[in-house]
C-alpha cells in the first residue's frame, strides 16, 4: 500500500468533491421545468432546473443534506419526507419551487416512516404508504386546482408489508404491491378505488410468481397499469386492466435479463425499457401498437433513469468507472449520445474496471467488477460489498474505489447472491437465511484474487456499507483466517435488536426477508447476526455509524464493539450525527474515508 495522501488537493479528494447529477426529473405537464439532486454546494440538495437553459437554483438547504424528492406534474412543488436529522421518520411536505414555506400533507398523523409518495399525472391526487406498530396504511388526499391541500384519508391497511402506490393518470385508481398472500418478498397487485378505498381487483399468479406495478398509462381514462412479473426464471412485463381483468404481455423476445420500465411517452405510444443481464445493461424502445422492440446503443458504461425529453430526445444519467454521473441526451433512433445536458465536474484520470466471473460454493457462478492499480501484482486488495440486498453493482463512478486504486490496492466489487439480474434462484437463495451464501461468495472472491496472482493472501480487506457493512462483520466472525481487516459503515451486528429498534417500514421488510419475526425465527436471527461470532473475530475492525439512523440503529453496534473491546480485540468506532445517508455531506464522507485510509495503512503495515 502506498502511503496515504491527506493533503486537501489529493486526487481522491477531488473525485469526492466533483459535482455529479445524482438524479433528475421532468415535470409531466411542464417538461421545461425539472428537479435535480446534485452536490455542487458540497452537500446533496435539491435544485429547481430550468430545462431550456440548464440553469439550476437551489431550493433545499438541510444541514444533513437532501437526496430524495418528487416533482409535481405541474413543476410547481417538490414533495419530500420532512424528517428529524435524517432519521427517515416525519411527515410528507410540499415545498413551492418558486418560494414560500413548506406545507405539511398530514399534520393530523403522528410521525411515520415511509419510502414513497405518488402523484397522479393530472396533479389532482397524492397517495403514500406509512407504517406503524399495527401495520401498513395507504393514505390519499385531493389536490384541488386552487392549490389547497385536502385532508388525508385512510384508503387501505394491512398487517403485511406493501409498496407503492402507482396511480392512474387522474388518480381514480391506485395499485399496490402486497406481500399479504406470500408473507415473503413476493407480491400480488391490489387495485383500489381511491374515492372509497374499496378493493376493485387483485392480480395474483400463485406462490411461484411475483408482480410489481410500475406505471399507469399517461392518458386520462386509460386505466391500464404496466407491471413486472417474475415466474420462475422468466421475467417479463404485462399490461393489466384492473376493471376488466384483461392482461396483455409485452413481446420482449429481443431483450434478456431483468426488464425495467423507466418512462411511458405522453402520447401513450411508446415505452422506454431497460434490462440488466448479469450486471450488463440494455436500452430499448417499445411501440405498444405494433409490439416492435428497438434496441438502442447508449455509450459504454452505466445509464440511469432514461426518460422521454422535450424535442424528441431521451435523457439519461451516464457514468463509468472513471467519469462521474452527468445528464446526457440520446438520439431516440439509435441511442447514441448527442450532447451533454447537465455536466459533471472534472476529475483526475481514474483506473478502469473490468467484469470478472468466478466459481463460488455449490458451483455457483458469481460476477464482480475488478480494478487494478498501477504496477505488477500481487497487491494488497479490498473487496467492496454493496448495500441491499437485492441490488446490483454496475460499472459506476465510485470515488472510494479510485481512492483504493490510487493507494496501490486492487479493488473488487462483488455481486453476491441475493443481487438481481442473475436469475431468480440466485436472488432468492438468501431468503430465510441472510448472510449464509453471501459470505461464501465473498470468500470465493478472495480466493480467486489470490489464485489469479492479483492479491496477497495476508493483505485482504473487506469494506461495505449498510447490508454490505453487515456482511463485513459477519465474514470477519465466520471466516476469521481470511481477512486482515474490516471496514464497515452503517452496519448491523444483531438482527434481533436491529428489528426492535428499526423504523416500522424496515421491520416489515425484515420479517419477509427472514420468513418471520425474531419471535417466530429466533435461531435464524441469531445465526445471521455477527454478534453470534464476536469471539472468533481476529482482524482489526473499523465501524462508522450514525447516531440518528432508523434503518441500522446504533445500539447493536455499541454492544458489538464493547464485546470486541472486552476481549482485547482491536476495534475502532466513529460516530456521526446523521441518519442512514452518511454520504450526502461531501466533506463528512471525505473525513470518513480518511479514517479508512489511516486504518488500512496501519493494518496492512
Amino acid at each position: 500500500m502506498k502511503e496515504p495522501q491527506f493533503e486537501d488537493g489529493a486526487p481522491w479528494k477531488r473525485r469526492f468533491r466533483a459535482p455529479v447529477i445524482l438524479w433528475s426529473q421532468l415535470a409531466a405537464q411542464e417538461p421545461a421545468r425539472g428537479l435535480v439532486c446534485t452536490n455542487q454546494s458540497g452537500m446533496y440538495q435539491l435544485y429547481a432546473w430550468d430545462v431550456p437553459t440548464g440553469e439550476l437554483r437551489q431550493v433545499t438547504d438541510r444541514p444533513e443534506g437532501m437526496d430524495r424528492g418528487l416533482l409535481s406534474p405541474d413543476g410547481r412543488y417538490v414533495y419530500y419526507l420532512d424528517d428529524e436529522g435524517g432519521n427517515e421518520q416525519g411527515h410528507y411536505v410540499r415545498l413551492p419551487l418558486d418560494g414560500g414555506p413548506a406545507e405539511t400533507l398530514s399534520p393530523e398523523l403522528p410521525p411515520y416512516s415511509s419510502f414513497n409518495i405518488s402523484l397522479s399525472r393530472t396533479n389532482n391526487f397524492a397517495s403514500f404508504v406509512v407504517s406503524d406498530t399495527s401495520g401498513y396504511h395507504l393514505y390519499g388526499l385531493d389536490l384541488p386546482a386552487g392549490g389547497h391541500l385536502g385532508r388525508p384519508r385512510l384508503l387501505y391497511s394491512s398487517p403485511r408489508l406493501f409498496w407503492g402506490p402507482s396511480l392512474s393518470a387522474q388518480g381514480e385508481l391506485a395499485v399496490i404491491d402486497s406481500s399479504e398472500r406470500s408473507g415473503k418478498l413476493q407480491y400480488s397487485l391490489v387495485a383500489l378505488d381511491t374515492s372509497s378505498g374499496q378493493v376493485v381487483a387483485e392480480l395474483w399468479e400463485g406462490p411461484e410468481s411475483s408482480l410489481n406495478a410500475t406505471f399507469f398509462s399517461p392518458l386520462p381514462g386509460d386505466l391500464r397499469v404496466l407491471a413486472k412479473v417474475n415466474r420462475g426464471d422468466e421475467e417479463t412485463l404485462l399490461l393489466w386492466s384492473p376493471l376488466t381483468g384483461k392482461q396483455e404481455e409485452l413481446a420482449l423476445g429481443g431483450m434478456s435479463g431483468t426488464p425495467n420500465v423507466y418512462d411511458w411517452s405522453a402520447d401513450g405510444r411508446w415505452l422506454l425499457l431497460s434490462a440488466v443481464d448479469r450486471a450488463r445493461q440494455q436500452l430499448s424502445l417499445y411501440e405498444l401498437e405494433s409490439g416492435v422492440l428497438t434496441r438502442l446503443e447508449p455509450p459504454a458504461g452505466t445509464f440511469e433513469g432514461p426518460l422521454f425529453a422535450p424535442g424528441g430526445e431521451i435523457f439519461v444519467r451516464w457514468q463509468d468507472a472513471a467519469h462521474p454521473k452527468r445528464l446526457i441526451a440520446l438520439d431516440p433512433a439509435t441511442g447514441r449520445m448527442t450532447r451533454t445536458v447537465l455536466a459533471a465536474g472534472d476529475v483526475p484520470p481514474g483506473r478502469p474496471w473490468r467484469s470478472i466471473s468466478l466459481a463460488s460454493a455449490g458451483g455457483q457462478e458469481v460476477q464482480g467488477w475488478l480494478g487494478l492499480p498501477e504496477g505488477e501484482g500481487p497487491f494488497p486488495a479490498v473487496i467492496d460489498l454493496i448495500g441491499g440486498p437485492h441490488g446490483v453493482a454496475l460499472e459506476s463512478f465510485v470515488p472510494p474505489a479510485q481512492m483504493w486504486l490510487d493507494h496501490g490496492l486492487a479493488y473488487l466489487r462483488v455481486n453476491y447472491r441475493g443481487n438481481t439480474s442473475f436469475g431468480r434462484a440466485f436472488r432468492e437463495q438468501i431468503w430465510g437465511q441472510p448472510g449464509r451464501w453471501e459470505v461464501e461468495d465473498v470468500a470465493a472472491a478472495r480466493n480467486w484474487l489470490v489464485a489469479e496472482g492479483i492479491a496477497r493472501p495476508d493483505q485482504m480487506l473487506l469494506t461495505g456499507w449498510s447490508y454490505g457493512g453487515f456482511l463485513v462483520l459477519l465474514a470477519l466472525g465466520k471466516q476469521p483466517e481470511l481477512w486482515a481487516g474490516g471496514l464497515a459503515g452503517q452496519a448491523i451486528s444483531d438482527w434481533r435488536l436491529a428489528y426492535e429498534l428499526s423504523n416500522d417500514m424496515i421491520k416489515g421488510y425484515l420479517a419477509n426477508l427472514f420468513g418471520g419475526t425474531p419471535k417466530e425465527r429466533p435461531e435464524q436471527y441469531a445465526a445471521s447476526s455477527p454478534m453470534s461470532y464476536v469471539e472468533q473475530v481476529r482482524a482489526p475492525v473499523l465501524i462508522i455509524q450514525g447516531r440518528n439512523d432508523s434503518r441500522t440503529p446504533d445500539r447493536p453496534v455499541e454492544i458489538y464493539a464493547g464485546r470486541l473491546a472486552a476481549q482485547g480485540k482491536e476495534v475502532e468506532v466513529h460516530w456521526y450525527d446523521a441518519g442512514h445517508n452518511a454520504e450526502a455531506q461531501v466533506e463528512q464522507s471525505i473525513y470518513h474515508h480518511e479514517l479508512m485510509l489511516r486504518f488500512a495503512w496501519r493494518v496492512l503495515r
